[in-house]
């Protein structure tokens, strides 16, 4: 394992480093994968994962850890030894792709166990954002044809290629000894996705530039003065700031006059105070400089600083032209944490003292077009980006929705100087917003690396890192081709997260048809137990833990549904339902679904002893010694049963099964010196009821929380589009398909919740009406479950479609 994630995580450095390295990234990850293959249990899995997220962020994130630690005076070391850390939080990634992958393994043969885990892979990155926005497609940026590929689908599209790619050449390389027949179809499939990817990157660049397109020349000034804070301290805030103005005059000058630019872009916060806001006379005097130069030199400047009002401050650009003064700002939409601003729910004055560096910036609301008003007299609409803005891939695409012809891109790059690679990178992942939108970029950062950047991503004019320099972009611009990505979104992390979702509904849909739990027991509860069975052997503090949490998660069903009956304001915000939903119930739910998995046993009968195996540990019980088999009076995490020996005393694991009346009619004829008569317990009459009553079509989680909830919400959500949009698809065809798939699904989540909240409530009253049955008419207890069942569902599927349209025909 440690030779396979150092194997991989090198490979990975040097596909990070750039130049002809992007070839490894079809085979980087291939020495990881076979430790995968190698590793049979779930906890191996997830240590492996975490290893690697480890190894990686060492190997291509090590200048992030040490910028960090420099910036914050921590020193490089600590700083690095953060983000080691802190690695399975910033690249979960790892962690979900081993998981998914060896749960698909198990089942199916490599090519979904490869398409699973990869979607494991995007979907991951695209439900968790990166601080940086990083992703493995982003090291194809040297590679000028396969890049282009992110035009349709983002650099998600390219890091699912690249997974796949991967995952074909591991499958070729463990069947290499069963001869050419057996590799000829993985290694089939690894060569044509790069050959593909080529060709469409040929098909790009061969498309005619727009003809409308005009050239716009920006100057951009890279004045390479860093360290604001310790200028201030050695000759005083005015001095720094008069310096800094001083520089960018000039340069400006020389790009207006000598280079006849069409605008003027400085860097971000380049001016640190409020512009137009002034807190003193100095500050109204230093703006009134600005406007002044701007009105000179005859074209708009753009150029970064701080906003306010009475919210706050926002790390901002302004827009301000030669004739109007200020136009107005853009705020930055993505700010940095634990920098730029602390979370709410840790912004506390303790806090802060440990952390004395950080902001206290407010975020912006989205895009913003401005137009860009030229001497010549034509409005370019343009889309300011401020330093991280430039890593999330919506922001761009809101932006090329709402008409943008060119990205302006504002950053302070200083941070860097120490890690010049973290500035390359930075530069890279910039460029693929212009990939991805068709947009040309002009980019300025303060001391490198600044750039114009045309619409295919390549990079036509830049100037190195640590250089006073005066960057002239020529790129042509005009209204641009609407590329896939821009029409459809950010589609490939939603898509992953579909098929991820109807494999786990179809895995669940078959086990619920064969009624097991935790993969546990036969379908038939008449039916004998056939031997080996799938069981989860749970230690007593472990069943308690998952107990717990399960009824954790399921008794805040209950309480969410009386929250929304009793909060209106909740009835109405389908976004906090799904915090709360997601939060308090499938977040506590996965992680009891997960522990199970891992106390997942496989018992059978050996030379007269019950044996168990698990993760490579063996344990036997002596047929002959047991002596009693109980049901578990409390059915948590889910029924089950507990073993007695003739010693009397409970063996020391539980078994989590559907089926404890089998085990003892399996165990009573395997030999078992135990009474065999049916127990007259209230707990056991109970059980025998439950067990005795089995569902249908109707009963199948699948139909109720997944089919009934889509029923209802579509013709709900078409009434919503005809009102808000005037008709079936208005929304699709003034947003795009991204927006028109996240209302559906909105819709769609809330009438789920909706109904499993109904569910839940129905639940409830069955088991305590069945409870009451057996103390009060035990010879009618089953009878009396049977039709209970029966009245939940009508009540379900008949019931709650009747309560909402009288309440609709009602207001």
């Amino acid at each position: 394992m440690l030779a396979g994630t150092a194997a991989s995580a090198g490979l990975s450095a040097l596909y990070a480093r750039g130049g002809s390295g992007w070839l490894l990234g079809f085979v980087l990850l291939i020495p990881w994968l076979a430790t995968l293959d190698q590793t049979r249990s779930v906890r191996g899995i997830l240590g492996s994962a975490w290893l690697m997220a480890v190894a990686y962020s060492a190997a291509v994130m090590a200048w992030f850890g040490m910028a960090i630690g420099s910036y914050t005076q921590v020193g490089a070391g600590s700083g690095l030894a953060l983000l080691l850390l802190a690695a399975p939080l910033l690249q979960p990634q790892f962690l979900a792709y081993g998981l998914i992958r060896h749960l698909v393994r198990q089942r199916h043969g490599q090519m979904l166990t490869a398409l699973a885990a990869s979607a494991a892979w995007v979907a991951t990155e695209w439900l968790v954002p990166k601080m940086l926005g990083d992703t493995l497609g982003h090291g194809l940026y040297p590679a000028t044809l396969l890049r282009q590929g992110a035009d349709l689908g983002g650099a998600a599209l390219l890091t699912l290629l690249l997974l796949l790619t991967n995952e074909a050449l591991l499958a070729a390389l463990e069947r290499h000894r069963d001869g050419l027949r057996a590799v000829a179809a993985p290694l089939t499939l690894a060569a044509t996705i790069p050959l593909l990817m080529a060709g469409y990157g040929l098909y790009a660049y061969a498309q005619a530039p727009n003809p409308l397109a005009k050239p716009l020349r920006i100057g951009m000034v890279q004045a390479n003065i860093v360290d604001y804070e310790r200028l201030r301290q050695t000759r005083g805030t005015l001095a720094v700031v008069r310096e800094v103005l001083d520089t960018h005059f000039a340069m400006s000058y020389d790009a207006v006059t000598r280079y006849q630019a069409d605008a003027i872009l400085w860097s971000e916060t380049v001016y640190p105070t409020p512009f137009g806001s002034p807190k003193s006379a100095v500050g109204a005097e230093l703006d009134q400089e600005i406007v002044d130069t701007v009105r000179a030199a005859g074209v708009p400047f753009v150029f970064g600083t701080y906003d306010r009002d009475g919210a706050g401050e926002y790390n901002a650009a302004a827009f301000v032209e030669p004739d109007a003064g200020l136009l107005g700002f853009y705020r930055k939409t993505h700010l940095f944490p634990l920098t730029e601003f602390l979370p709410s729910w840790v912004d506390y004055p303790l806090v802060r003292a440990w952390l004395p560096w950080t902001g206290s910036w407010r975020a912006g609301n989205g895009a913003r077009v401005f137009p860009l008003r030229l001497a010549d007299g034509r409005e370019v609409p343009v889309q300011a980006l401020i330093c991280l803005d430039d890593v999330h891939p919506q922001l761009s695409i809101d932006a090329a929705r709402l008409g943008a012809q060119a990205l302006l891109t504002l950053s302070n790059d200083s941070w860097f100087t120490s890690t010049p690679q973290g500035a390359r990178l930075h530069l890279a992942v910039a460029a693929f917003r212009s990939i991805e939108t068709g947009l040309p970029q002009f980019r300025v950062t303060t001391n490198g690396t600044s750039a114009a950047i045309n619409a295919y991503g390549s990079v036509v004019a830049s100037a190195p890192i640590g250089e006073r320099m005066l960057v002239i972009g020529d790129l042509p611009v005009g209204p641009p081709v609407r590329t896939l990505h821009v029409a459809w979104g950010q589609w490939v992390g939603p898509l992953a997260c579909g098929f991820l979702l109807a494999w786990a509904t179809w895995v669940a849909s078959a086990a619920l048809q064969r009624r097991r739990v935790g993969g546990g027991a036969d379908a038939s509860h008449a039916a004998p137990l056939a031997w080996p069975v799938t069981v989860v052997l749970l230690p007593p503090a472990m069943r308690l833990a998952i107990g717990l949490m399960r009824a954790f998660s399921r008794g805040n069903l209950l309480w969410m549904g009386a929250a929304m009956l009793l909060d209106d304001s909740l009835r109405g915000n389908t976004l906090a339902q799904l915090r709360l939903f997601v939060g308090w119930f499938l977040v506590p739910e996965a992680i009891a679904v997960s522990l199970l998995l891992a106390f997942k046993a496989r018992a059978s009968l050996e030379n007269g002893m019950l044996v168990f195996k698990r993760s490579g540990v063996h344990m036997a019980l002596a047929i002959r010694d047991i002596t009693s088999i109980t049901s578990w009076k409390l059915s948590l995490p889910g029924p089950g049963l507990a073993l007695r020996t003739v010693n009397g005393s409970r063996w020391r694991y539980g078994v989590a099964t559907q089926r404890p009346d089998a085990w003892l009619a399996a165990l009573k004829a395997a030999g078992a010196p135990i009474d065999d008569a049916p127990s007259n317990t209230w707990v056991a009459r109970y059980r025998r009821a439950q067990q005795a009553t089995t569902q249908g079509w109707l009963g199948h989680a699948g139909t109720k929380f997944g089919l009934f909830p889509l029923v209802l919400a579509l013709p709900a959500f078409r009434l919503h589009q005809y009102i808000a949009y005037g008709g079936t698809f208005g929304e699709f065809y003034t947003f795009g398909l991204q927006a028109y798939l996240t209302t559906f699904l909105l819709w769609w989540a809330a009438w789920a919740i909706g109904v499993v909240l109904c569910a839940a409530a129905l639940r409830a009253a069955i088991e305590v009406a069945t409870v009451g049955a057996v103390v009060l008419v035990p010879q009618q207890a089953t009878t009396v479950r049977l039709w209970l069942e029966r009245v939940g569902l009508a009540l379900l599927y008949v019931g709650l479609p009747a309560w909402l349209m009288s309440k609709a025909l009602g207001n």
